[in-house]
């Protein structure tokens, strides 16, 4: 089982879409679906449980030719990174079935099967080794994801998951190119090779080649200037498609950097780094405020996620122990409380109908146990002490502090703007003067609900006040980045 672990994990969410597609019951359907979604997160458990933390290089591997010819190869394999972000994506799919239980009502199996496909996709982009396999599982998650917004989208679905498609599309065909120029520089495919022999690569092929790559992740992170398309795409799109792209496909861009530019283009990556330091600044700032402006929950929450990968970008390029390890945390962070916080925008809007800020003003005061969760999830945004926030963003500013003070101080209007958009929108929930009277009738979280939101709360907590077992996982990949990305 452990020789063909990540196999299973791939491909048994696309053997429960094509049983998915056979149910006729939608009933029946949700929980195959719910099932499907939970035996492939116990099945990953063993990623964690069975993973050498301090060993070197790629676990689990599986190997075999698949187009000889081309010298593709089927070959697999995690580090300590990668198990951390393939465990998030498991805990996150069932999660988002249980919060589209009734919000979905048309389309309940494409919908459901849309759901597995993603599942798959998003697996493989974390646990491939060959940059082509890579490559047809990242474009994998596209189609699916454009339809879990234009078919059950908002008013502005067509519009949003166009623009969505558009820009990965165009940060793709970055990619393919990259894939292409590296396939003729060392006539392998293989990620660990290029990884090796990174540094022998010629200084101006390694600034290309970086200049793809980073176009292509900047677009999915997504970063400064690169973000237009998020909030229109978080604010159109479902819940569960809110989750999926807060939580795990934004995280794609961030485990790019780590996994290509570091170590396959290590000059290059040095000599943009001032640049993007900067850059991932700007985001903080910028999205720190641009969140504070918002009255739409959705769009609040979007922003903010331009504000966190922001952290996630200058801990990676700050090249030190303590900024990639704080990056790794924030990737992971991030991917829990802001789904949290979309779970908690969906439950609002299927009681108000509304994601207006104002509209929602006090309904926390006649649903305290929804009002819990959406506190600990907005102390988690805003990095309060004893949170899962916490913890990675200060390894960022610690990582950044020996690359330039100057900069790390520039966050703090961020780090500001941070704490008042949270509490604003904690004040206004939880405590503000209800503007309906209506919402005095408003139910409180039902035992899905509960059983959604409990296992985010369980991790904001646990990483907050135990980060030390996922800083071991992660320590020792990320030590050896370091060393092939070099002084």
């Amino acid at each position: 089982m452990k020789e063909h672990l990540l196999s299973v994990l791939i491909f048994a969410p696309l053997a429960a879409a094509a049983v998915a597609i056979a149910i006729p019951n939608e009933r029946l359907l949700r929980w195959w679906t719910l099932l499907a979604s939970l035996v492939v997160a116990i099945v990953s458990v063993p990623l964690y449980t069975s993973y050498v933390a301090t060993q070197v290089g790629f676990q689990f591997v599986e190997h075999c030719s698949w187009i000889p010819s081309l010298k593709i190869d089927y070959h697999l394999g995690v580090d300590g990174i990668s198990v951390l972000l393939i465990l998030l994506t498991t805990l996150i799919t069932p999660l988002c079935v249980l919060c589209s239980w009734k919000y979905i009502s048309k389309r309940v199996r494409e919908f459901m099967v849309c759901l597995l496909i993603m599942e798959s996709a998003m697996i493989g982009v974390f646990s491939a080794l060959d940059l082509v396999l890579f490559f047809v599982f990242w474009e994998s998650m596209l189609i699916p994801m454009t339809l879990l917004i234009g078919v059950w989208g908002g008013p502005r679905k067509i519009y949003a998951a166009l623009k969505f498609f558009i820009y990965t599309m165009a940060g793709s065909v970055m990619l393919l190119v990259a894939i292409i120029a590296l396939r003729l520089q060392i006539g392998s495919f293989s990620i660990p090779q290029m990884m090796d022999a990174g540094a022998n690569f010629p200084q101006n092929f390694q600034l290309w080649i970086f200049g793809a790559f980073f176009l292509s992740f900047a677009i999915k992170v997504p970063m400064f200037p690169f973000h237009t398309w998020l909030p229109a795409a978080h604010v159109e799109a479902p819940t569960a498609g809110s989750v999926i792209l807060a939580s795990v496909l934004l995280k794609m861009g961030t485990y790019g950097f780590l996994r290509f530019c570091l170590p396959i283009t290590p000059f290059a990556a040095h000599y943009f780094a001032p640049a993007i330091l900067v850059m991932s600044v700007v985001a903080i700032i910028y999205g720190g405020f641009a969140a504070l402006a918002q009255s739409d929950l959705k769009k609040l929450v979007a922003y903010s996620s331009v504000a966190h990968m922001g952290f996630a970008t200058f801990g990676i390029f700050s090249f030190t122990q303590n900024g990639l390890e704080g990056a790794t945390l924030v990737m992971i962070n991030h991917g829990v409380t802001t789904g949290a916080l979309f779970i908690c925008v969906g439950i609002i809007y299927e009681r108000l109908h509304t994601r207006d800020l104002a509209l929602a003003s006090g309904v926390g005061k006649y649903m305290p146990i929804f009002s819990t969760f959406l506190g600990l999830a907005c102390l988690s945004s805003m990095a309060f002490p004893g949170t899962n926030s916490f913890i990675g963003e200060f390894l960022v500013m610690a990582g950044g502090f020996t690359v330039s003070k100057v900069l790390v101080l520039c966050t703090v209007p961020g780090i500001v703007a941070a704490a008042a958009y949270n509490l604003r929108m904690l004040q206004k929930v939880c405590y503000g003067t209800p503007n309906n009277p209506d919402h005095s009738g408003t139910a409180d979280l039902n035992l899905r609900e509960i059983l959604a939101l409990a296992p985010l709360a369980v991790f904001i907590l646990w990483i907050g006040l135990q980060p030390q077992p996922f800083i071991e996982v992660m320590h020792t990949s990320l030590a050896h980045i370091l060393t092939q990305v070099g002084p």
